[in-house]
């Protein structure tokens, strides 16, 4: 690699490497949680940091419950925990293309992801996640983005400086969090722009350089 460039490119999953939860998979939950699908996703946000920071989902989805106002034995809890954990597992293909692009270059790759351990463990064994050099999540590390500490941490497992590291996501307080730290940041809004920036960093080609030159 140039030794003035980035060696690391560290990614985000949720909304980058997948894709948002298909509505199906949200109105399967909706029914079976048998609330207003409003005080349902409400509650489901208002606990998830603390989710993804390591309480356990037995203990999540009992919040979640007591904050709708719903009443759900274990049965459901499971089974909202099932589908839950289900729709976090769709990937979008462009990002995972990326991804085995960098690696044919010799670029390591890490994925920083604010996730829950459930998800966390069924990740690590799916094959998209095989391209990574390594993988953080928050609930194993007990601390979330974009708190400081999550960073420092990754950069220094990975023994890299912040000036030789680039992250990607598609929460601005995430990227904002990585660029005061000096890490070159990208907000991901879509795959060409992903492209793109990566390109502008020599880290694949131009787009459109490959055809030109055939």
């Amino acid at each position: 690699m140039d030794p003035d460039g980035i060696d690391v490119v560290v990614f985000d999953y949720g909304d980058v490497l997948s894709l948002n939860p298909p509505q199906e998979d949200r109105r399967r939950m909706e029914r079976l949680a048998g609330v207003p699908a409003d005080d349902l996703w409400s509650a489901y946000w208002q606990e998830r940091r603390a989710y993804d920071g390591g309480i356990t989902a037995a203990e999540y989805w009992t919040r979640v419950a007591a904050r709708a106002g719903a009443e759900w034995d274990t049965a459901t809890l499971h089974g909202l925990w099932a589908l839950d954990v289900g729709s976090w597992l769709h990937v979008r293909e462009g990002t995972a293309r990326v991804l085995g692009t960098l690696g044919r270059r010799g670029v390591r790759t890490a994925l920083l992801s604010n996730a829950p351990t459930d998800i966390a463990g069924a990740l690590r064994t799916a094959p998209v996640m095989a391209g990574f050099d390594a993988l953080y999540f928050s609930a194993e590390l007990g601390v979330c983005k974009p708190d400081p500490a999550i960073y420092e941490h990754v950069l220094g497992e990975m023994g890299t400086a912040a000036g030789r590291t680039a992250f990607v996501d598609d929460r601005e307080e995430n990227v904002l969090a990585a660029k005061r730290l000096g890490l070159t940041t990208h907000h991901y809004t879509g795959d060409d722009g992903l492209v793109s920036f990566l390109a502008e960093h020599g880290l694949i080609d131009t787009p459109g350089r490959t055809a030109a030159a055939g």
